[in-house]
């Protein structure tokens, strides 16, 4: 009954809703409108980030990847010996004076956004995290907790719990979500029928024996999973926290008949027996301690991306194309609750994925042909929308307004990821007003001003350092701070709309796609809006 309940829970999954639009203003694109704690965080180089991650923390990167970026040279990477371990330990709890609860806090979240990297919560939603009874256990419960908000639902097994005010609390905040806690007498024997994803944070690496009751049979209930899961469509993954529990922290899994995660999160810097995982997906967690410690143990570490808590070290596991899918999951799309204007219906989209903090929310694919019938395709920023159409700025002798010149009909596409939806927009083309064109041109920043003057769009050019020559002549020409003036092959064109359709993921592929097109009605134009089949 306990597993059926458990099973029925993990079954419910709640439906996303979109981000409320009074988050923030949209751009103006609208006309008018005590014991040494386990050692944890990257000691990587803190130079700058090259490459900033779309999303918080760990993002999609392949959307089984994420922005997280990969070390692919893995033999570069410093591992560290259990003494090294203690003794950053040491250091981080001492002269640098950071507390447990900080540093758990950290790993925890590192663990989830690794997790989330990699294992979406539309397909792997039920989490099982086994906690130990010290610090490692405690990363696992931080974990727990951030699953949830991420959206999974988390369950949480700690048969020995510790007695201090910190892992009080931990549980405290798992229990005001209404997270379940399994005693080991509630597991199934088989827990490849009750969750996807199972958590290992049970020992770290000052973990030193065998294990003892109730962990070595916990231990061994993961080890049996791969031959159970050869019965099953999909078994479900383990995820081991710094260490995989019951391995030797330097020689990993002497015996052979270890637990074998199919994720690792190494935390601070990976130990010595984590060159022995060969699972597929292996993440650093963290990104915390201080270039005076990477210095003095000599880490070479990989760098975050962006805002992110993770990254992944060696290569990502070669996919298979024709596998990769997102089961999407959307709330309802109706005819009778749209916009019966397709630009307030545009605009009610837009803001959401504004609100919801997406990248470059204007950006958008431009598709054109010219008089040959060849289509072409690149992404462009849209600049402004109003009732007249959707504008946006190029170069007037590229090849897109070369194409637009001989057949000035193009589509728009939008495409919103975090939101399952996206936008297509066709119409007829032409070049807004010198008057508008000048303007925007001037609102922009003199840099991007002056790279407009430089760049003669789509023309072969010898090399890149012609291109910063010219730049840097001309931005010595103007460091007067004096007026640039607009090139006259630089401006703005305006789609007008004929068509819109609106496409909405929902599962199965069963997906929402309302077309609206115009109409004449008592000489007034209105729109009509269709369902199409997905």
């Amino acid at each position: 009954m306990l597993a059926k309940s458990r099973r029925m829970m993990c079954s419910l999954l709640t439906q996303t809703q979109r981000p409320l639009a009074c988050y923030w203003s949209s751009p103006s694109i609208y006309k008018n409108q005590p014991s040494t704690y386990l050692s944890r965080f990257s000691l990587g180089f803190l130079g700058p980030i090259s490459s900033p991650a779309t999303r918080a923390f760990c993002l999609k990167s392949g959307e089984v990847g994420g922005m997280a970026s990969s070390l692919q040279n893995q033999g570069s990477i410093s591992y560290l010996t259990q003494q090294e371990a203690a003794e950053i330990d040491e250091t981080l709890m001492g002269p640098l004076g950071f507390s447990v609860d900080q540093l758990m806090e950290l790993a925890g979240l590192s663990v989830a956004t690794s997790i989330a990297e990699v294992y979406k919560p539309s397909e792997y939603n039920c989490v099982l995290a086994i906690c130990g009874p010290g610090n490692n256990g405690g990363d696992g419960l931080v974990a727990a907790r951030h699953l949830y908000h991420f959206g999974y639902k988390p369950f949480v097994c700690y048969p020995k719990r510790t007695q201090k005010p910190l892992y009080s609390g931990l549980v405290t905040q798992l229990e005001s979500l209404s997270v379940p806690f399994l005693s080991v007498d509630e597991l199934p024997e088989d827990l490849s029928k009750d969750f996807d994803i199972l958590v290992d944070a049970m020992f770290g690496f000052s973990f030193h024996g065998a294990p003892r009751p109730p962990f070595d049979n916990l231990i061994q209930r993961l080890v049996y999973l791969p031959n159970c899961g050869q019965m099953q469509q999909k078994s479900p993954v383990i995820v081991s926290v710094d260490i995989p529990s019951g391995w030797h922290v330097e020689d990993g899994d002497v015996s052979g008949e270890g637990i074998k995660p199919d994720m690792l999160v190494s935390l601070t810097a990976p130990k010595l027996c984590a060159k022995k995982f060969s699972g597929p997906h292996h993440f650093l967690g963290g990104r915390f301690v201080p270039p005076t410690i990477a210095e003095k143990y000599k880490l070479h570490l990989p760098q975050y991306p962006g805002t992110s808590m993770c990254v992944r070290i060696g290569k990502p596991p070669q996919i298979d194309i024709s596998s990769l899918r997102e089961n999407y999951i959307s709330p309802d799309f109706l005819e009778e609750k749209v916009e019966a204007d397709p630009m307030d219906q545009f605009r009610k989209w837009f803001d959401d994925a504004v609100a919801a903090g997406l990248k470059e929310p204007n950006a958008m694919a431009l598709s054109t042909t010219g008089k040959d019938g060849k289509p072409s395709s690149r992404m462009v920023l849209l600049k402004g929308v109003d009732k007249d159409g959707f504008v946006w700025y190029t170069n007037y002798e590229s090849r897109k307004a070369r194409e637009l010149s001989e057949n000035p009909h193009a589509s728009l596409l939008f495409y919103w990821d975090g939101l399952n939806c996206q936008v297509r927009v066709e119409g007829f083309v032409q070049k807004v007003s010198d008057q508008e064109s000048e303007q925007y041109f001037h609102s922009r920043p003199r840099g991007s001003q002056i790279g407009a003057i430089v760049s003669k769009q789509s023309t072969i050019v010898p090399g890149r350092h012609v291109l910063h020559q010219q730049y840097k002549e001309l931005e010595e020409k103007y460091s007067d701070g004096s007026l640039i003036p607009k090139p006259k092959h630089w401006g703005g064109y305006r789609l007008q709309p004929e068509r819109f359709e609106f496409w909405q993921g929902q599962q199965s592929r069963l997906h929402d796609r309302l077309e609206y097109s115009p109409q004449e009605m008592n000489g007034k134009k209105i729109w009509r809006i269709v369902r199409l089949a997905p």
